[in-house]
């Protein structure tokens, strides 16, 4: 019996091919130093295309973030059945640093590119995607059910705790390709992270058990 060779794949497609472009140059040179007309040579077509496609290259760079967080939607499915918000909430960080360890392009953009202001002017102007929206308010729900009937919630809010997780994984990142990008002096590895996080969720749940004190 014969055997029968698999399909190619098909080529990507000219959206692709710009979404992959944007992604690589944006990281390497910057948004303000990243022009269409590169792009688009990068992705072998013209700017023609991602005007159509993007509409512009702001909106090339929202759509590459876009795709980004798509990919990590799966996150809220992985941490489901797990027992305990602790449990989620170390699950979470875990799978989004594994995943932007396998797209290093993508984690550039995310730490150095994302929620800047791009010009002068009112909050419209700072880029804050949709899937970075539902990532932080995963994390608040968790340390919302983490929190909940303790002494630390009359103390804390979910907000609060949700912006110095975030915050401190973020700066960790940061550091990390700033080390790799300008000898950095203050880096860790990714294993010092889980650490350094596994450390804080372990202080929160301490707290949160915690006798109320006394004024």
């Amino acid at each position: 019996m014969a055997s029968t060779k698999p399909e190619p794949p098909d080529p990507p497609s000219i959206r692709e091919r710009l979404l992959e472009s944007g992604k690589i140059l944006f990281s390497v040179h910057g948004f303000e130093n990243t022009s269409a007309d590169a792009i688009a040579r990068q992705a072998n077509t013209d700017e023609a295309q991602l005007i159509k496609h993007f509409g512009s290259k702001e909106g090339l760079l929202e759509a590459i973030f876009d795709q980004g967080w798509q990919t990590l939607d799966f996150i809220s499915q992985a941490i489901k059945e797990l027992p305990s918000p602790a449990d989620k909430l170390r699950r979470l960080f875990e799978l989004v640093l594994q995943a932007l360890d396998r797209d290093q392009a993508l984690k550039e953009l995310m730490l150095f590119e994302g929620r800047r202001i791009r010009k002068a002017g009112t909050g419209s102007d700072i880029l804050v995607t949709s899937g970075y929206l539902r990532f932080s308010a995963a994390v608040e729900q968790v340390l919302t059910d983490l929190i909940a009937g303790t002494p630390l919630s009359q103390r804390v809010s979910p907000a609060a705790l949700t912006s110095a997780m975030i915050g401190m994984f973020e700066s960790m990142l940061r550091d990390q390709v700033l080390a790799r990008r300008v000898n950095f002096h203050f880096s860790s590895t990714n294993d010092e992270i889980r650490i350094i996080f596994d450390l804080i969720v372990s202080r929160l749940l301490i707290t949160a058990g915690e006798k109320p004190i006394s004024p």
